[in-house]
C-alpha cells in the first residue's frame, strides 16, 4: 500500500475534505502534477481544472477554478479560489463559471483571462465526461 499523507481542500466558503491520501493531481498553473507523500516542498498556483484525490476507499474528483497549493513531505493543502465536488457539478453551474470567465476575458482582453476561460471550458468537459 502506498505511504499516505494529509490533503485538505478549502475555500473561502467552506473545508470541501481533509482525508489521508496516497495521492492528489493537482491542475497547476505550470502543468499539472501529482503530490505524494514525501513530496519535495513547493508551492504554486493552480489553473481552472479537475483536482483528483485518490485515498483507500477510491478517488474523489473537485472543479477548481484557480487557487494555491502547498505540498510537503507531510501532506498537501489546496487553497481554491472556487471548488465544488464532482457530485455537485451541474450543467446549469459549468454554464455559469464559462458564462463568467468569458465576460471577464471580454472586460480585461488579457492573454491570462483568455486562458483562464479555455481552462475552464476544458475543465468543464472533463468533469462532466
Amino acid at each position: 500500500m502506498a505511504e499516505m499523507m494529509q490533503f485538505d481542500l478549502v475555500s473561502p466558503e467552506r473545508r470541501l475534505t481533509s482525508v489521508q491520501a496516497s495521492e492528489v493531481q493537482i491542475p497547476g498553473a505550470e502543468g499539472d502534477f501529482t503530490a505524494m507523500a514525501l513530496h519535495a516542498p513547493v508551492i504554486t498556483t493552480l489553473r481552472p481544472g479537475v483536482l483528483k484525490v485518490v485515498t483507500a476507499s477510491g478517488t474523489e474528483e473537485y472543479l477548481v477554478t484557480g487557487g494555491f497549493a502547498e505540498v510537503g513531505a507531510a501532506g498537501t493543502s489546496v487553497l481554491a479560489e472556487r471548488a465544488f465536488a464532482k457530485a455537485d457539478v451541474t450543467p446549469e453551474l459549468l454554464e455559469d463559471l464559462i458564462k463568467e470567465a468569458n465576460l471577464q476575458r471580454d472586460a480585461s482582453n488579457t492573454d491570462m483571462a483568455a486562458k483562464y476561460a479555455d481552462d475552464l471550458v476544458a475543465a468543464s468537459t472533463q468533469i462532466s465526461g
